[in-house]
């Protein structure tokens, strides 16, 4: 006969784990401290098992039956209901320790080393990470990282402005997600889907002079420059010569010493 809510309750331990029936290979088993445990036996591959399926009263009989049948719809698809429970719970393991954030620093080492990256460059992807990736996606499995949470994390940073740092962070999550993917810990590269959606910004064009009379103050201000000798350097003689003026005015009123 089937258990029932009524008669589970009244089940008092004994000296013995006990065991008691319900069908279809479901049983509770009753320790000697109290505890009730639901269990599943089954057959596969020639082979006799036994599946924790939870304990009671958290798995209440109505639940344990319901986690029995799923186990025995695998089952008779050849699957090993015990073996699946192990893969999941490594996925959930490795999941744990390859979140984005720990995938990222791993790929950043490499590419900083591999790479030879000047200290600058460095210090501003590691930074970029830090202050507008890892604070919305690090926590996430690098596995399950979606389009829609780049798309997010890209929205952030353009929101206030920062486009051109958008397009970049999407790179290289971009590039964290390949190095995932080919290092076995994740299936695929969600920021292939954003291609076109996350632009790269149209760069912006200063206007340039062309009244001479501008460029002489330009002149005159580029000479009065106390800076390093690679700036002052910018300013070529061979500059004012090369000016497209039908007057020379720009020539005429520079100082007579540039001071190269």
């Amino acid at each position: 006969m089937p258990l029932t809510d009524t008669q589970i309750k009244a089940l008092k331990p004994t000296a013995k784990t006990r065991k008691y029936a319900d069908e279809k290979g479901l049983y509770l088993e009753v320790a000697p401290s109290g505890g009730k445990w639901w269990r599943l036996k089954y057959r596969i591959g020639g082979k006799e098992k036994r599946l924790s399926l939870g304990v009671y009263p958290d798995v209440s009989l109505k639940a344990a039956r319901t986690r029995r049948d799923e186990a025995r719809e695998l089952i008779a698809n050849g699957v090993d209901p015990s073996a699946v429970r192990k893969a999941e719970e490594a996925e959930r393991v490795a999941d744990t320790v390859n979140t984005f954030e720990a995938v990222a620093r791993e790929w950043f080492e490499k590419e900083r080393v591999d790479a030879k990256w000047a200290p600058g460059h460095a210090s501003k992807v590691i930074q970029r990470f830090e202050k507008d990736v890892f604070p919305w996606i690090g926590k996430l499995a690098v596995s399950k990282v979606k389009p829609m949470d780049v798309l997010a994390c890209c929205q952030r940073i353009y929101d206030r402005g920062a486009a051109d740092t958008a397009y970049r962070a999407k790179q290289t999550i971009g590039q964290v997600m390949r190095y995932a993917v080919g290092t076995g810990r994740a299936e695929r590269n969600p920021t292939t889907d954003l291609r076109g959606v996350v632009k790269k910004p149209r760069p912006e064009h200063f206007p340039s002079i062309t009244d001479p009379d501008e460029v002489a103050a330009l002149m005159r201000a580029i000479d009065g420059f106390k800076g390093t000798l690679v700036v002052r350097s910018v300013n070529r003689p061979g500059f004012p010569r090369r000016s497209r003026s039908s007057k020379n005015t720009a020539a005429r009123t520079l100082p007579a010493r540039a001071g190269w």
